[in-house]
C-alpha cells in the first residue's frame, strides 16, 4: 500500500485482488454461482416437467375454455368447426370433383370416410398451428416464472386432444347413422390416439422452438399445413387417386406412410367395417408407432437443448 500527497489530499492504492485476471467463468467456479435459468439435465428437466404436470393440465382446460369464451355458441364451435369444413370439403371434393369414388365400401360410406379424416388431421393440424405459436404468445409468463418451457407446447398438444375427444362424440354419433356399429375394431382407437398424441406433441415441441426466434413462421405454417392436408387423402382415397393418374408404385408408398396419412388410415379401420387392410399401407401400424417415437422423442430433445434462450430476445 502506498500514500501520495497532493494538495493536502491522501491517495491511498488498494492492494491487487486475488480475482484480478479471473475471466468470469473461472470466478463463477471459485465462488459457487451458476447461470441464471440453465438448462437441466435431461432426466432431470422430466422431472421438472412430472412435477408441474398438474399445471399442464389446468392449463390446457384454461385454453380451452377461453378459446370460444367469446362466441355466442362457445364450445359448440369446438365440434361445429371441423364439421363445417367437412361439409365444404363434400360439396367441391366428393360432389363436384368425384372424390368419392375409390371409397372403400362405395360412395355411401363417403360421408364417415371424410369426417374421420377431417376430424383426425385437424388434431395434428391445430397442435402444429397452436405450437408454433406456444412461446411467443406467452413470452409474459416465459419471463415472469421459472418452470420448464415444455410445458406450454405440451398443454397445447393436451389441449387439442381433448377438443378431438368432444368431436369424436358427434363423429360417433354420425357413424351410427351410417349403421358402423361399435366392435372389437373400436378398441384399436385407442393406441392411434396415443401414438398420435405423442407425434403430435413431438411435432409442437419443434414448432415452438423454431416459432420462438422465427416469428414468421406463424405466418407461413397455415400455407404448409394447408398443403399437408390436400397430400394426405383427407378428402378422397389416396391411393385410388394416385393409381389413377398412374403414379408409380414408389410414390403411393411414400404417399401412404405420410404420418397423416397413417394416423387417419388406421381411425378409419377401426371405425368403418368396409376401410380393410388392403386400403392402407402394409406397415402402416410401424409406421404409426415409428413417427410417434422419433418425432416425439427427437421433438422433446430439440426443444430441451435451448431450454435457456427461451424469452430472452
Amino acid at each position: 500500500m502506498s500514500e501520495t500527497t497532493h494538495d493536502s489530499a491522501v491517495g491511498v492504492t488498494p492492494p491487487p485482488s486475488p480475482d484480478d485476471g479471473l475471466t468470469p467463468a473461472e470466478l463463477a467456479a471459485k465462488y459457487g454461482l451458476s447461470v441464471s435459468g440453465a438448462r437441466p439435465t435431461l432426466p432431470e428437466y422430466v422431472r421438472q416437467l412430472w412435477a408441474r404436470r398438474h399445471f399442464i393440465l389446468a392449463f390446457s382446460r384454461a385454453k380451452l375454455t377461453a378459446q370460444y369464451s367469446q362466441a355466442k355458441l362457445g364450445q359448440l364451435w369446438q365440434v361445429a368447426t371441423p364439421l363445417l369444413n367437412a361439409a365444404v370439403y363434400f360439396l367441391i371434393f366428393g360432389i363436384i370433383m368425384g372424390g368419392r369414388e375409390g371409397i372403400p365400401g362405395g360412395q355411401n360410406r363417403y360421408i364417415p370416410f371424410l369426417v374421420t379424416g377431417v376430424f383426425v388431421f385437424t388434431f395434428t393440424q391445430t397442435s402444429v398451428l397452436n405450437g408454433v405459436r406456444a412461446i411467443s404468445s406467452n413470452l409474459g409468463l416465459v419471463r415472469a416464472l421459472h418452470f420448464p418451457r415444455a410445458s406450454l407446447p405440451i398443454s397445447i398438444s393436451l389441449q387439442q386432444l381433448q377438443q378431438l375427444l368432444f368431436s369424436m362424440i358427434v363423429l360417433v354419433v354420425i357413424l351410427l347413422g351410417f349403421r358402423e356399429l361399435p366392435g372389437l375394431s373400436w378398441l384399436l382407437i385407442i393406441p392411434v390416439l396415443v401414438c398420435q398424441f405423442v407425434f403430435n406433441t413431438g411435432l409442437a415441441l419443434i414448432m415452438a422452438r423454431l416459432g420462438s426466434k422465427t416469428p414468421d413462421l406463424a405466418q407461413l405454417m397455415p400455407f404448409i399445413t394447408r398443403t399437408w392436408l390436400y397430400a394426405s387423402g383427407v378428402m378422397f382415397s389416396l391411393p385410388y387417386m394416385l393409381t389413377k393418374h398412374n403414379a408409380p408404385d414408389w410414390l403411393v408408398d411414400v404417399m401412404q406412410g405420410n404420418p397423416a396419412t397413417v394416423y387417419m388410415d388406421l381411425m378409419r379401420y377401426a371405425f368403418i367395417d368396409e376401410y380393410a387392410a388392403s386400403d392402407m399401407s402394409p406397415l402402416a401400424w410401424p409406421l404409426a408407432v415409428v413417427w410417434a417415437v422419433v418425432i416425439g422423442i427427437g421433438g422433446f430433445v430439440f426443444f430441451w437443448k435451448a431450454e435457456e434462450r427461451y424469452g430472452r430476445g
